[in-house]
């Protein structure tokens, strides 16, 4: 796969309902919506970043999230991740669940920079919750309301903040994060970095014409 960070635009933002044109997100890959770990490279990789412990295949897990550090050291300039602080979304389960995962912690920490990147667990999930696969989705404002802010993480953060993520899918989690952080940091330039969007194929992108004049 190329390793080339595009930017989400009036060309895909429509697949991402929560998002608007205030909000600067980027992202490596995109995953193909409905196809499972069968859809791709990218499929693939998200699938293996995704494993729980238990899961068949778990051994291929941390090779998946030295894979992401790896693309995103690739394509984050030295001199901006110098004067950024990066911040994981929070996983659906917190710390004290036997189900925690910190993949994304793990992706943003191996981040290999000249400097060692800011990275903070500045917002946290009070309870754990379900995953979000498939099923309804919720709300930025649903989800601030299971959000805080860990104190301790707050002081001294930098004037760019980028809230990094494994999939891009209605932009709720980015969404929330972004309130949270901007409710107490006004003045912060908030990005979103994103791994993969989930691409929603188009149901007529393999209609010709001749099937057309066939209506």
């Amino acid at each position: 796969m190329a390793r080339l960070l595009q930017q989400i635009d009036e060309t895909n933002r429509r697949d991402h309902w929560y998002l608007d044109e205030g909000d600067d997100c980027h992202f490596l890959y995109e995953y193909t919506a409905g196809q499972g770990w069968r859809g791709g490279e990218t499929n693939q990789l998200i699938h293996n970043l995704q494993k729980k412990r238990g899961d068949g295949g778990y051994h291929y897990k941390a090779p998946a999230i030295a894979r992401c550090a790896q693309d995103l050291s690739a394509v984050l300039n030295a001199e901006w991740l110098a004067e950024a602080t990066i911040v994981p979304v929070p996983p659906s389960k917190v710390k004290t669940d036997p189900a925690y995962d910190d993949r994304m912690v793990q992706v943003c920490r191996a981040i290999r920079a000249a400097t060692p990147p800011d990275v903070r667990e500045l917002v946290e999930q009070i309870a754990s919750t379900d995953t979000f696969k498939g099923g309804e989705r919720k709300s930025p404002t649903e989800l601030k309301q299971n959000y805080r802010i860990v104190e301790n993480q707050l002081p001294n953060l930098r004037s760019i903040v980028g809230v990094v993520d494994d999939v891009l899918t209605t932009g709720s989690h980015f969404k929330a994060v972004k309130e949270m952080i901007l409710e107490r940091a006004p003045q912060a330039r908030v990005i979103g970095l994103f791994i993969a969007r989930r691409a929603i194929p188009c149901p007529f992108d393999e209609v010709t014409e001749d099937d057309l004049l066939k209506l």
